[in-house]
């Protein structure tokens, strides 16, 4: 009875997520969200049905699921979406003898679908947000590497901090401008290879019996049969098509803009480059600052870590120790360096 209660209240905030994440959006999204919770509803029906008299009043469900009702009120980003996802991959009605096979494979498909739905949301963030994990992460780790350097280097703390400074202003600055001129870079790409729609306008001019209109099709990857029969339907019938309906996020959003990334990337490289010159800002010197130094950007790039695991729809838990891992490794080869260097120079 207990387990039952229990999974009827799960069901019922994981039915509430997406009903507060569907008040939050529009159009087909609200109504495949809307769909979501009127399936988690019915399997709440279930246990209900099961419980009859014993159901008793309405209780919360575990933790988690009365978070991410919070996350979904509060801000219905793709975060939630990922963090549903992680939940529905985590239904144990698979192993469950009281849930139904149907229930089961239920929670599969909607694991699906909440997928395809965060797809959506990684895409139109992710330009913008890629920017802003490699630029804080870059900052962390190129900083960090940098002080520990001329600490080795055996250097007064004085110039300790101004290098961190420098550090921080120079790498933010190479940080945006690079980044907008890669995204700049990749949105040319992608529009030179976009085709052209003044094309379409010379269709009704062309010779039936001989032209290279198979040849576009061809060129961008279809079959020779697959390409003369939609050569032929368009010269059978040349205007112009039905628009299409628009996806969530074409190339060119998923790329993101210069300005956008070059921005994220200054502003988040500045952020993680600045925590480990913070206890130097603050007076401390000595080994002292070295540890609050390293602790510091050591819990920063777990959370970095983390974010990412979050959002990529994993466990955030390793994600966050790998990214762990390589920057203590980067800042420690950095550091042996400083000291053979420094013990040369002196």
């Amino acid at each position: 009875m207990r387990r039952w209660r229990r999974l009827l209240a799960d069901e019922r905030e994981e039915a509430a997520v997406y009903r507060e994440l569907a008040a939050r959006r529009c159009g087909e999204e609200r109504e495949i969200l809307l769909g979501l919770a009127e399936a988690e509803e019915r399997h709440a029906a279930h246990w209900e049905e099961l419980l009859g008299d014993e159901a008793g009043p309405k209780r919360r469900g575990q933790f988690r699921m009365r978070l991410l009702v919070f996350l979904a009120r509060r801000f219905g980003s793709v975060f939630v979406l990922a963090l549903a996802q992680r939940a529905e991959s985590r239904s144990p009605y698979g192993s469950d003898r009281d849930a139904s096979a149907a229930m089961a494979a239920d929670e599969r498909i909607h694991e699906e679908v909440v997928r395809a739905l965060a797809a959506r949301g990684r895409a139109r963030v992710s330009g913008t947000f890629r920017a802003a994990v490699f630029g804080a992460n870059d900052g962390l780790v190129s900083n960090l590497a940098l002080v520990l350097g001329v600490i080795g280097g055996n250097v007064p703390t004085g110039t300790v901090l101004l290098t961190g400074l420098a550090g921080l202003l120079a790498g933010a600055l190479s940080m945006g401008a690079g980044e907008y001129i890669s995204v700049r870079s990749q949105r040319e790409l992608l529009a030179a290879a976009s085709p052209n729609p003044e094309t379409r306008a010379v269709v009704p001019y062309l010779d039936v019996d001989a032209n290279e209109l198979a040849l576009v099709y061809r060129a961008r990857g279809m079959s020779a049969e697959e390409a003369q029969r939609r050569a032929d339907a368009l010269l059978r019938d040349p205007k112009p098509p039905v628009p299409a309906p628009e996806t969530p996020a074409d190339d060119h959003e998923i790329v993101g803009t210069g300005m956008k990334a070059a921005v994220s990337s200054f502003a988040f490289f500045a952020s993680g480059a600045l925590v480990p010159v913070l206890p130097f800002l603050f007076g401390m010197s000595g080994g002292w600052a070295v540890l609050v130094a390293v602790v510091l950007v050591g819990l920063a790039l777990m959370l970095t870590g983390a974010t990412v695991g979050v959002l990529s729809g994993a466990a955030p838990l390793p994600r966050a120790l790998r990214q762990l891992g390589i920057g203590a490794g980067a800042a420690a080869a950095t550091y042996v360096l400083g000291l053979i260097f420094g013990a040369t120079v002196g």
